[in-house]
């Protein structure tokens, strides 16, 4: 499939249902891969973890994967374009999760066309929003407007130092797209060299921002993030945030937000984000 008259086709498609298994070394494995260190106990020491809730999304890229393989959109063209993490309740430190996905959304661009894959569990929602070069024009909705950065001086501003292994021990969580390591197949998707996974990225800098905040990364509840221009392994990356003064109740509101956005240089490579922390 993946022509313009058949994308709107693929709204509400199931997408199965999956157990995924784990074990605390892969949740310490997920803390040092975006940033941790060994100071930081709860997050790398079995004795004390608490799960950092954007692992969970290692445990969901199956969904992703998925579609594209069914044929919904051409694989070598589609691209991750932003995520978003709701969290029910706080993972355990190992154990077994029920997973379950479908096409919960697809938007017309126009030339293109946007797939978002919703996952669930008991502990946590996701969605995978995949930008579709292609096979828009089938006279769907556009949908949702991005979201605009505030016109006010930030409220908060630190860098993240990433590293020039990062990407290569990401890859060990399961996301082993070739183009994450080895230079021929990131030269092949246009990149110059290999680079950084856009997840792994949104996640390090969820780590220093708790502390900016005064909060625990493991209190993580909401994110969203989309995924403007590629970072590379040991880009320094600067964040700007502000407070989110948006009105609203519960999950969604502006209480204990904040907005966020992250630049190499002049370039914004993480826009309209979006988090909060419990507390």
């Amino acid at each position: 499939m993946g022509n313009a008259e058949s994308a709107g086709d693929w709204r509400g498609r199931e997408l199965g249902s999956r157990a995924a298994g784990y074990e605390d070394r892969d949740a310490i494995l997920y803390a040092l891969a975006v940033g941790a260190k060994a100071a930081d106990l709860d997050l790398v020491f079995e004795e004390r973890l608490r799960v950092l809730p954007t692992f969970a999304l290692t445990l969901a890229q199956w969904a992703p994967d998925a579609l594209g393989s069914a044929g919904a959109f051409d694989i070598t063209t589609a691209v991750h374009g932003s995520q978003r993490l709701r969290v029910r309740k706080p993972l355990p430190i190992a154990g077994e999760l029920e997973l379950s996905a479908k096409v919960s959304e697809v938007w017309d661009k126009g030339r293109a066309a946007v797939f978002e894959v919703a996952v669930e569990c008991e502990y946590f929602e996701a969605v995978w929003s995949l930008f579709a070069p292609g096979s828009g024009g089938f006279g769907g909705d556009r949908g949702p407007s991005s979201q605009k950065r505030p016109e006010r001086a930030p409220d908060h501003s630190f860098t993240v130092e990433t590293s020039p292994d990062q990407a290569a021990l990401y890859r060990l969580l399961g996301d082993r797209h070739h183009m994450h390591i080895d230079p021929d197949a990131a030269k092949a998707a246009g990149m110059p060299r290999p680079f950084m996974h856009g997840l792994c990225t949104l996640a390090a800098i969820t780590l220093p921002l708790a502390r900016e905040l005064g909060a625990h990364p493991a209190d993580l509840v909401e994110l969203d993030g989309r995924f403007a221009s590629p970072v590379f392994p040991g880009d320094r990356l600067a964040v700007t945030a502000w407070n989110d003064t948006s009105s609203g109740e519960g999950a969604d509101s502006g209480e204990g937000a904040v907005l966020f956005e992250a630049a190499t240089g002049d370039t914004t490579v993480i826009s309209g984000g979006r988090a909060r922390f419990a507390g």
